[in-house]
Protein backbone atom coordinates (compact mmCIF):
# COMPACT_ATOMS: atom_id res chain seq x y z
CA UNK A 1 0.00 0.00 0.00
CA UNK A 2 1.57 3.61 -0.65
CA UNK A 3 2.39 5.89 1.86
CA UNK A 4 3.19 9.23 2.10
CA UNK A 5 5.95 10.73 4.56
CA UNK A 6 7.52 14.56 5.39
CA UNK A 7 10.43 15.06 6.81
CA UNK A 8 13.22 17.31 6.70
CA UNK A 9 16.88 17.74 7.11
CA UNK A 10 17.90 18.32 10.77
CA UNK A 11 21.33 18.42 10.78
CA UNK A 12 21.23 21.46 7.59
CA UNK A 13 22.47 25.17 8.51
CA UNK A 14 20.34 28.06 8.68
CA UNK A 15 16.44 28.61 10.50
CA UNK A 16 14.71 27.36 7.88
CA UNK A 17 14.69 24.01 5.80
CA UNK A 18 13.33 22.34 3.05
CA UNK A 19 10.56 19.87 3.35
CA UNK A 20 10.94 16.50 1.47
CA UNK A 21 8.44 14.05 0.86
CA UNK A 22 8.77 10.63 0.53
CA UNK A 23 6.28 8.06 -1.52
CA UNK A 24 6.68 4.56 -1.19
CA UNK A 25 4.88 1.45 -2.08
CA UNK A 26 6.10 -1.33 -1.01
CA UNK A 27 8.77 -2.83 -3.16
CA UNK A 28 7.52 -1.04 -6.26
CA UNK A 29 8.69 1.96 -5.56
CA UNK A 30 10.47 4.04 -3.37
CA UNK A 31 10.81 8.27 -4.03
CA UNK A 32 11.94 11.29 -2.08
CA UNK A 33 12.10 15.04 -3.63
CA UNK A 34 11.24 18.02 -2.27
CA UNK A 35 7.99 19.44 -1.53
CA UNK A 36 8.66 23.05 -2.58
CA UNK A 37 7.58 24.04 1.23
CA UNK A 38 9.75 25.42 4.14
CA UNK A 39 9.04 25.42 7.40
CA UNK A 40 11.59 26.97 10.36
CA UNK A 41 13.83 23.64 11.79
CA UNK A 42 13.14 24.64 15.16
CA UNK A 43 8.94 24.22 14.79
CA UNK A 44 9.16 20.61 13.30
CA UNK A 45 7.27 17.78 14.64
CA UNK A 46 9.28 14.90 13.09
CA UNK A 47 7.08 12.85 14.91
CA UNK A 48 3.94 14.50 13.92
CA UNK A 49 5.19 15.40 10.24
CA UNK A 50 3.96 18.95 10.72
CA UNK A 51 4.85 22.47 11.90
CA UNK A 52 4.02 22.29 16.02
CA UNK A 53 1.81 24.39 18.26
CA UNK A 54 4.03 26.95 19.48
CA UNK A 55 3.73 31.12 20.17
CA UNK A 56 5.67 31.97 17.29
CA UNK A 57 4.47 29.51 14.32
CA UNK A 58 1.08 30.78 14.78
CA UNK A 59 1.45 33.39 11.75
CA UNK A 60 1.92 30.38 9.35
CA UNK A 61 1.75 26.86 11.01
CA UNK A 62 -2.12 26.32 9.93
CA UNK A 63 -1.00 27.38 6.58
CA UNK A 64 1.84 24.78 5.75
CA UNK A 65 0.21 22.28 7.77
CA UNK A 66 -3.28 22.55 5.29
CA UNK A 67 -0.64 22.67 2.16
CA UNK A 68 0.92 19.01 3.39
CA UNK A 69 -2.54 17.68 3.72
CA UNK A 70 -3.54 19.15 0.64
CA UNK A 71 -0.53 17.55 -1.13
CA UNK A 72 -0.57 14.01 -0.11
CA UNK A 73 -4.07 13.77 -1.36
CA UNK A 74 -3.28 15.40 -4.53
CA UNK A 75 -0.75 13.34 -4.67
CA UNK A 76 -2.89 9.72 -3.77
CA UNK A 77 -5.26 11.29 -6.22
CA UNK A 78 -2.74 11.42 -9.27
CA UNK A 79 -1.51 8.28 -8.29
CA UNK A 80 -4.60 6.50 -8.45
CA UNK A 81 -5.50 7.83 -11.39
CA UNK A 82 -2.51 7.48 -13.64
CA UNK A 83 -1.48 3.95 -11.71
CA UNK A 84 -4.73 2.29 -13.29
CA UNK A 85 -3.91 4.00 -17.02
CA UNK A 86 -0.52 2.10 -16.33
CA UNK A 87 2.24 5.65 -16.45
CA UNK A 88 5.20 5.04 -14.75
CA UNK A 89 5.90 5.93 -11.18
CA UNK A 90 9.28 7.51 -10.87
CA UNK A 91 11.50 10.22 -9.20
CA UNK A 92 10.30 12.43 -12.15
CA UNK A 93 6.32 11.53 -11.94
CA UNK A 94 6.27 12.76 -8.64
CA UNK A 95 8.13 16.02 -9.32
CA UNK A 96 5.80 16.71 -11.82
CA UNK A 97 2.89 16.20 -9.51
CA UNK A 98 4.36 18.58 -6.89
CA UNK A 99 4.80 21.11 -9.24
CA UNK A 100 1.34 20.99 -11.05
CA UNK A 101 0.25 21.40 -7.09
CA UNK A 102 2.31 24.30 -6.87
CA UNK A 103 0.80 25.84 -10.50
CA UNK A 104 4.39 25.84 -11.69
CA UNK A 105 4.84 24.31 -15.31
CA UNK A 106 6.47 20.97 -15.62
CA UNK A 107 8.72 19.67 -18.56
CA UNK A 108 6.68 19.08 -20.85
CA UNK A 109 8.90 16.25 -22.91
CA UNK A 110 7.90 14.52 -20.19
CA UNK A 111 4.15 15.87 -20.28
CA UNK A 112 4.06 14.74 -24.30
CA UNK A 113 4.37 11.38 -23.33
CA UNK A 114 1.42 11.50 -21.23
CA UNK A 115 -1.21 14.25 -22.42
CA UNK A 116 -3.11 14.54 -25.46
CA UNK A 117 -3.02 17.84 -26.27
CA UNK A 118 0.92 18.53 -24.92
CA UNK A 119 1.57 15.45 -27.55
CA UNK A 120 -0.65 17.20 -30.30
CA UNK A 121 0.80 20.39 -29.87
CA UNK A 122 4.73 18.67 -30.03
CA UNK A 123 3.48 16.44 -33.37
CA UNK A 124 2.09 19.89 -34.99
CA UNK A 125 5.18 22.04 -34.81
CA UNK A 126 7.62 19.30 -35.96
CA UNK A 127 4.69 18.74 -38.91
CA UNK A 128 6.39 21.80 -39.84
CA UNK A 129 9.60 20.25 -40.55
CA UNK A 130 7.96 17.14 -42.19
CA UNK A 131 7.70 16.13 -45.85
CA UNK A 132 4.75 14.85 -47.79
CA UNK A 133 6.17 11.18 -48.24
CA UNK A 134 5.09 11.21 -52.25
CA UNK A 135 6.40 14.12 -53.33
CA UNK A 136 9.02 15.22 -50.78
CA UNK A 137 7.99 18.79 -50.24
CA UNK A 138 6.90 20.34 -47.05
CA UNK A 139 3.45 19.58 -45.59
CA UNK A 140 0.86 22.45 -47.03
CA UNK A 141 -0.37 25.49 -45.15
CA UNK A 142 -3.57 23.79 -44.82
CA UNK A 143 -2.50 20.57 -43.69
CA UNK A 144 -0.81 21.95 -40.68
CA UNK A 145 -4.04 24.48 -40.00
CA UNK A 146 -5.93 21.38 -39.80
CA UNK A 147 -3.73 19.73 -37.56
CA UNK A 148 -3.69 22.66 -34.93
CA UNK A 149 -8.03 23.17 -35.85
CA UNK A 150 -7.93 19.71 -34.19
CA UNK A 151 -5.75 20.41 -31.31
CA UNK A 152 -7.43 23.69 -30.50
CA UNK A 153 -10.50 22.08 -30.13
CA UNK A 154 -9.36 19.11 -27.95
CA UNK A 155 -8.21 21.98 -25.75
CA UNK A 156 -11.27 23.66 -25.94
CA UNK A 157 -12.82 20.28 -24.64
CA UNK A 158 -10.86 20.09 -22.07
CA UNK A 159 -11.60 23.32 -20.67
CA UNK A 160 -15.10 22.13 -20.34
CA UNK A 161 -14.37 18.97 -18.77
CA UNK A 162 -12.07 20.80 -16.59
CA UNK A 163 -8.73 18.78 -16.56
CA UNK A 164 -6.27 17.60 -19.42
CA UNK A 165 -6.56 14.70 -21.40
CA UNK A 166 -4.05 11.64 -20.91
CA UNK A 167 -3.46 9.23 -24.30
CA UNK A 168 -4.48 6.21 -21.96
CA UNK A 169 -8.14 8.35 -21.94
CA UNK A 170 -8.54 7.75 -25.71
CA UNK A 171 -10.97 5.17 -25.61
CA UNK A 172 -14.59 4.76 -27.05
CA UNK A 173 -16.33 6.89 -24.64
CA UNK A 174 -14.40 9.50 -24.64
CA UNK A 175 -14.39 9.67 -28.96
CA UNK A 176 -18.61 9.27 -28.45
CA UNK A 177 -18.36 12.63 -26.23
CA UNK A 178 -15.80 14.39 -28.08
CA UNK A 179 -17.93 13.66 -31.31
CA UNK A 180 -21.37 14.90 -29.28
CA UNK A 181 -19.47 17.95 -27.72
CA UNK A 182 -18.13 18.90 -31.56
CA UNK A 183 -21.77 18.74 -32.49
CA UNK A 184 -23.69 20.40 -30.11
CA UNK A 185 -21.74 22.65 -28.73
CA UNK A 186 -19.79 23.64 -31.34
CA UNK A 187 -22.27 23.22 -34.15
CA UNK A 188 -20.06 21.46 -36.43
CA UNK A 189 -20.72 19.52 -39.95
CA UNK A 190 -20.41 15.73 -39.90
CA UNK A 191 -17.65 16.17 -42.44
CA UNK A 192 -15.89 18.68 -40.24
CA UNK A 193 -15.72 16.45 -36.89
CA UNK A 194 -14.75 13.97 -39.32
CA UNK A 195 -11.81 15.32 -40.01
CA UNK A 196 -10.66 16.38 -36.68
CA UNK A 197 -11.11 12.54 -35.48
CA UNK A 198 -8.96 11.75 -38.42
CA UNK A 199 -6.46 14.22 -37.28
CA UNK A 200 -6.92 12.61 -33.34
CA UNK A 201 -6.08 8.96 -34.78
CA UNK A 202 -2.96 10.65 -36.70
CA UNK A 203 -2.18 12.17 -33.23
CA UNK A 204 -2.76 8.78 -31.69
CA UNK A 205 -1.00 6.77 -34.41
CA UNK A 206 2.44 8.92 -34.20
CA UNK A 207 2.20 8.55 -29.89
CA UNK A 208 2.13 5.20 -30.71
CA UNK A 209 4.86 4.84 -32.70
CA UNK A 210 7.07 6.75 -31.02
CA UNK A 211 6.84 4.25 -27.74
CA UNK A 212 4.21 6.30 -25.27
CA UNK A 213 1.90 4.65 -23.84
CA UNK A 214 -1.41 5.06 -25.52
CA UNK A 215 -5.14 3.41 -25.73
CA UNK A 216 -5.47 1.03 -28.64
CA UNK A 217 -9.12 1.74 -28.98
CA UNK A 218 -8.22 4.32 -32.11
CA UNK A 219 -7.26 1.45 -34.23
CA UNK A 220 -10.64 0.24 -34.42
CA UNK A 221 -12.95 -0.04 -37.04
CA UNK A 222 -15.49 1.19 -34.30
CA UNK A 223 -13.11 4.86 -33.45
CA UNK A 224 -15.17 5.59 -36.41
CA UNK A 225 -14.66 9.49 -38.41
CA UNK A 226 -18.19 10.89 -39.06
CA UNK A 227 -18.70 11.01 -42.96
CA UNK A 228 -21.92 12.62 -44.46
CA UNK A 229 -21.97 13.14 -48.33
CA UNK A 230 -22.02 16.05 -49.33
CA UNK A 231 -25.13 17.67 -51.17
CA UNK A 232 -22.42 20.49 -53.41
CA UNK A 233 -23.27 21.79 -56.80
CA UNK A 234 -21.48 21.91 -60.30
CA UNK A 235 -22.67 23.42 -63.24
CA UNK A 236 -23.44 21.44 -66.55
CA UNK A 237 -22.83 22.06 -69.83
CA UNK A 238 -26.08 24.00 -70.63
CA UNK A 239 -25.42 26.28 -67.81
CA UNK A 240 -21.20 26.39 -68.65
CA UNK A 241 -22.35 27.60 -72.37
CA UNK A 242 -24.95 29.96 -70.72
CA UNK A 243 -22.38 31.91 -68.70
CA UNK A 244 -19.81 32.01 -71.19
CA UNK A 245 -21.86 33.38 -74.05
CA UNK A 246 -23.58 36.02 -71.56
CA UNK A 247 -23.03 39.63 -72.50
CA UNK A 248 -21.10 41.49 -69.23
CA UNK A 249 -19.93 44.93 -70.24
CA UNK A 250 -16.39 44.15 -71.46
CA UNK A 251 -13.44 44.51 -68.66
CA UNK A 252 -16.05 44.83 -66.19
CA UNK A 253 -15.85 43.00 -62.74
CA UNK A 254 -18.67 40.60 -63.82
CA UNK A 255 -17.26 40.19 -67.09
CA UNK A 256 -13.36 39.57 -65.32
CA UNK A 257 -14.62 37.12 -62.54
CA UNK A 258 -16.86 35.45 -65.21
CA UNK A 259 -13.94 34.94 -67.78
CA UNK A 260 -11.79 33.15 -64.54
CA UNK A 261 -14.72 30.91 -64.12
CA UNK A 262 -15.19 29.74 -67.56
CA UNK A 263 -11.48 29.32 -67.15
CA UNK A 264 -11.82 27.23 -63.79
CA UNK A 265 -14.59 24.78 -65.05
CA UNK A 266 -12.26 23.81 -68.23
CA UNK A 267 -8.85 23.17 -66.15
CA UNK A 268 -9.84 21.62 -62.59
CA UNK A 269 -7.73 24.13 -61.07
CA UNK A 270 -7.85 24.86 -57.35
CA UNK A 271 -9.03 28.36 -56.96
CA UNK A 272 -5.24 29.32 -55.44
CA UNK A 273 -3.64 27.82 -58.73
CA UNK A 274 -6.42 29.11 -61.22
CA UNK A 275 -6.24 32.91 -59.85
CA UNK A 276 -2.70 33.00 -60.28
CA UNK A 277 -1.97 31.76 -63.56
CA UNK A 278 -0.32 33.90 -66.76
CA UNK A 279 0.59 34.18 -69.86
CA UNK A 280 3.80 32.54 -68.89
CA UNK A 281 1.95 29.45 -68.07
CA UNK A 282 0.68 28.64 -71.53
CA UNK A 283 3.28 26.53 -73.96
CA UNK A 284 2.13 25.36 -76.58
CA UNK A 285 -1.52 25.03 -76.47
CA UNK A 286 -1.34 23.63 -72.52
CA UNK A 287 -1.25 25.41 -69.21
CA UNK A 288 1.72 23.86 -67.32
CA UNK A 289 0.65 24.03 -63.53
CA UNK A 290 2.17 22.61 -60.58
CA UNK A 291 -0.64 21.82 -57.76
CA UNK A 292 -0.06 24.26 -55.05
CA UNK A 293 -1.16 21.23 -52.48
CA UNK A 294 0.34 17.97 -53.81
CA UNK A 295 3.06 19.69 -55.57
CA UNK A 296 2.21 17.52 -59.17
CA UNK A 297 2.93 19.19 -62.32
CA UNK A 298 -0.11 18.72 -64.67
CA UNK A 299 -0.56 19.84 -68.24
CA UNK A 300 -3.96 21.10 -69.01
CA UNK A 301 -5.05 21.29 -72.87
CA UNK A 302 -6.51 24.77 -73.82
CA UNK A 303 -10.44 24.33 -74.16
CA UNK A 304 -12.18 26.29 -77.02
CA UNK A 305 -14.10 28.51 -74.15
CA UNK A 306 -10.37 29.14 -72.78
CA UNK A 307 -9.06 29.91 -76.31
CA UNK A 308 -11.90 32.45 -76.95
CA UNK A 309 -11.04 34.21 -73.42
CA UNK A 310 -7.52 34.52 -73.76
CA UNK A 311 -7.82 35.89 -77.73
CA UNK A 312 -10.33 38.22 -76.39
CA UNK A 313 -7.91 39.86 -73.80
CA UNK A 314 -5.35 39.89 -76.31
CA UNK A 315 -3.49 36.37 -75.12
CA UNK A 316 -3.40 37.39 -71.53
CA UNK A 317 -5.60 35.86 -68.33
CA UNK A 318 -8.54 38.07 -66.60
CA UNK A 319 -7.32 40.44 -63.84
CA UNK A 320 -5.74 39.81 -60.86
CA UNK A 321 -8.88 39.11 -58.17
CA UNK A 322 -8.70 38.18 -54.83
CA UNK A 323 -10.12 34.07 -53.82
CA UNK A 324 -13.42 36.42 -51.48
CA UNK A 325 -14.21 38.54 -54.34
CA UNK A 326 -14.03 35.53 -56.73
CA UNK A 327 -16.65 34.01 -54.58
CA UNK A 328 -18.76 36.81 -54.33
CA UNK A 329 -18.49 37.90 -57.82
CA UNK A 330 -19.45 34.84 -59.16
CA UNK A 331 -22.62 34.36 -57.35
CA UNK A 332 -23.95 37.69 -59.52
CA UNK A 333 -22.57 35.85 -62.28
CA UNK A 334 -24.77 32.67 -61.60
CA UNK A 335 -27.78 35.51 -61.20
CA UNK A 336 -27.41 37.75 -64.13
CA UNK A 337 -27.14 34.50 -66.21
CA UNK A 338 -30.59 33.42 -64.33
CA UNK A 339 -28.99 30.52 -62.76
CA UNK A 340 -31.61 30.63 -60.00
CA UNK A 341 -33.66 27.67 -59.95
CA UNK A 342 -34.42 26.13 -56.38
CA UNK A 343 -31.36 23.74 -55.64
CA UNK A 344 -30.82 21.47 -52.55
CA UNK A 345 -27.73 22.32 -50.87
CA UNK A 346 -25.24 23.94 -48.49
CA UNK A 347 -25.13 27.44 -47.45
CA UNK A 348 -22.85 29.26 -45.08
CA UNK A 349 -25.30 31.30 -42.44
CA UNK A 350 -24.73 32.83 -38.95
CA UNK A 351 -25.77 30.54 -36.01
CA UNK A 352 -25.45 30.38 -32.50
CA UNK A 353 -23.04 27.70 -30.94
CA UNK A 354 -23.68 25.79 -27.77
CA UNK A 355 -22.38 29.24 -25.97
CA UNK A 356 -24.29 31.57 -27.56
CA UNK A 357 -21.93 33.04 -29.79
CA UNK A 358 -21.90 34.15 -33.04
CA UNK A 359 -20.79 31.51 -35.63
CA UNK A 360 -20.94 30.57 -39.39
CA UNK A 361 -22.00 27.17 -40.46
CA UNK A 362 -23.01 25.57 -43.46
CA UNK A 363 -27.24 24.84 -43.16
CA UNK A 364 -28.51 22.90 -45.80
CA UNK A 365 -31.78 23.18 -47.34
CA UNK A 366 -33.36 24.67 -50.59
CA UNK A 367 -32.30 27.88 -52.00
CA UNK A 368 -31.69 29.61 -55.40
CA UNK A 369 -28.78 27.98 -56.99
CA UNK A 370 -26.74 30.71 -57.65
CA UNK A 371 -26.60 31.40 -53.87
CA UNK A 372 -25.06 28.19 -53.68
CA UNK A 373 -22.11 28.90 -56.07
CA UNK A 374 -18.52 29.07 -54.74
CA UNK A 375 -15.21 28.59 -56.43
CA UNK A 376 -15.33 25.49 -55.20
CA UNK A 377 -17.69 24.63 -58.47
CA UNK A 378 -15.01 24.77 -60.99
CA UNK A 379 -12.99 21.95 -59.73
CA UNK A 380 -16.27 19.92 -59.49
CA UNK A 381 -18.17 20.98 -62.55
CA UNK A 382 -14.59 19.90 -64.64
CA UNK A 383 -14.71 16.41 -62.96
CA UNK A 384 -18.15 15.97 -63.59
CA UNK A 385 -18.53 17.20 -67.00
CA UNK A 386 -15.56 15.20 -68.50
CA UNK A 387 -16.09 12.16 -65.90
CA UNK A 388 -17.02 9.16 -68.74
CA UNK A 389 -15.96 11.52 -71.64
CA UNK A 390 -12.09 10.53 -70.80
CA UNK A 391 -10.41 7.75 -68.59
CA UNK A 392 -11.17 8.72 -64.68
CA UNK A 393 -7.15 8.76 -64.19
CA UNK A 394 -6.49 11.55 -66.76
CA UNK A 395 -8.85 13.65 -65.10
CA UNK A 396 -7.48 12.40 -61.00
CA UNK A 397 -3.92 13.11 -62.71
CA UNK A 398 -5.37 17.02 -63.27
CA UNK A 399 -7.56 17.61 -59.82
CA UNK A 400 -4.98 15.78 -57.50
CA UNK A 401 -7.39 13.11 -56.36
CA UNK A 402 -4.71 10.56 -54.47
CA UNK A 403 -7.59 7.82 -54.90
CA UNK A 404 -10.76 7.03 -57.03
CA UNK A 405 -12.58 6.34 -54.00
CA UNK A 406 -12.53 10.13 -53.22
CA UNK A 407 -12.90 11.19 -56.56
CA UNK A 408 -16.23 9.23 -57.27
CA UNK A 409 -17.22 11.09 -53.82
CA UNK A 410 -15.97 14.60 -55.29
CA UNK A 411 -18.19 14.55 -58.77
CA UNK A 412 -21.93 15.33 -58.90
CA UNK A 413 -23.58 13.48 -60.96
CA UNK A 414 -27.27 12.14 -60.30
CA UNK A 415 -28.39 8.79 -61.43
CA UNK A 416 -30.64 10.27 -63.92
CA UNK A 417 -27.64 12.19 -65.45
CA UNK A 418 -25.53 8.71 -65.85
CA UNK A 419 -29.05 7.08 -66.76
CA UNK A 420 -29.28 10.05 -69.54
CA UNK A 421 -25.43 9.99 -70.29
CA UNK A 422 -26.49 6.08 -71.53
CA UNK A 423 -29.77 6.58 -72.84
CA UNK A 424 -27.23 9.21 -75.76
CA UNK A 425 -25.10 6.38 -76.13
CA UNK A 426 -27.79 3.78 -76.46
CA UNK A 427 -29.28 6.41 -78.97
CA UNK A 428 -25.82 7.03 -80.87
CA UNK A 429 -25.11 3.38 -81.47
CA UNK A 430 -29.09 3.01 -83.05
CA UNK A 431 -28.05 5.43 -85.33
CA UNK A 432 -25.07 4.33 -86.36
CA UNK A 433 -26.65 0.72 -86.66
CA UNK A 434 -29.28 2.07 -88.66
CA UNK A 435 -27.05 3.95 -91.01
CA UNK A 436 -25.42 0.62 -91.60
CA UNK A 437 -28.89 -1.45 -92.63
CA UNK A 438 -29.26 1.41 -95.11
Amino acid sequence: MASVNYRVNEKAKGNFVMIYIRFKSGSDFDLEVSSMIQVTKKHWSSAKQCVKASPDSEDYRDNVNTQLKELENHIFSRFTNDNHFGLTINKKWLQDIISSFHHKPVDNDNEKEIYLTVFADYFSENAKNRTNYRTGKPLDIRTLQDYNNASNKLKTYETIIGRKIRLTEVDFAFHEKFIIYLRKTESLGENTIGGIIDNLKAFMRNADASGFNVNPSYKSRKFISPFNKTEDIYFNRTEIKKIKNFNFEFNSFLDNARDWLIIGVWTGLRVSDLLNLTKKDITDGYIDNENSKTGTPVAIPLHYHVKDILQKRNGNFPRKISDQNFNEYIKIVAAKVGITEQTYGGKMMKQKDGNNNDIFRKVYGDYPKNELVTSHICRRSFASNLYGKIDTLTIMRITGHATEKQFLQYIKITPREHASRMKDLFDEEFKKEQNEIN
